[in-house]
């Protein structure tokens, strides 16, 4: 994945660099698999997240 850099405007590559990358999910997968987290944890914390998910929907 090589791209050239327009007019010496490292600043403006490197940020649409970073939206690339925060969009491909990379940062958030990281984060998810920086620790083990038991699958009833995660099965209570779907349930907690679907759970804020439908509040959000009623109130609208």
């Amino acid at each position: 994945m090589t791209k050239v850099v327009v007019n010496g405007d490292v600043d403006k590559a490197l940020k649409r660099f970073k939206v690339k990358v925060a969009r491909s999910g990379v940062p958030s997968e990281l984060k998810k698999h920086k620790n083990y987290t038991k699958p009833g944890v995660k099965r209570r914390e779907k349930k907690k997240e679907q759970m804020r998910n439908a509040r959000k929907r009623r109130r609208d």
